[in-house]
């Protein structure tokens, strides 16, 4: 295993552990801004007005009753786990999201660092030739002919 290489190609591992730390903390200060707030359940498209959890416990609640008369039942274990996957698609998609009042600079300071870290674990990836120079290549004069 050739730790210079990253992704079987000639690249470099410290450009590639840079973008990863890069990443990696724009990324957290970027969550660390977001607020997450539950709300109330809002089926509105099923016809209800306002909060309208008790309705989504009726499947859990038969699933679980039916499992107590008959602890094999197959009608038992659907309605009970449809009913707890029902809650839980619920709860994720009653939940709201805010970001954080911050400064500019703050937020251009996150988004760089994600972006950049992006850029720098793609150039890491892709194949680099250690004798090709970087930057702008001024053109070859020949050598005058006699």
């Amino acid at each position: 295993m050739d730790i210079q290489n990253v992704g079987g190609s000639p690249g470099g591992m410290k450009t590639f552990l840079l973008g990863i730390i890069m990443l990696v903390v724009g990324g957290y200060l970027l969550f660390h801004q977001v607020d997450i707030h539950g709300g109330y359940w809002r089926f509105n498209s099923l016809g209800g007005a306002g909060s309208s959890f008790g309705i989504t416990l009726i499947p859990l609640l038969f699933g679980i009753g039916i499992l107590f008369v008959n602890g094999q039942s197959m009608v038992g274990r659907l309605l009970t786990g449809a009913g707890a996957l029902v809650i839980i698609v619920g709860i994720i998609v009653n939940l709201d999201m805010h970001f954080r009042r911050t400064s500019l600079w703050n937020t251009l300071t996150m988004l760089i660092l994600i972006v950049g870290g992006i850029g720098l674990i793609v150039r890491a990836v892709l194949p680099m030739d250690p004798n090709k120079q970087q930057g702008p290549q001024l053109p070859q004069v020949p050598p005058p002919r006699e």
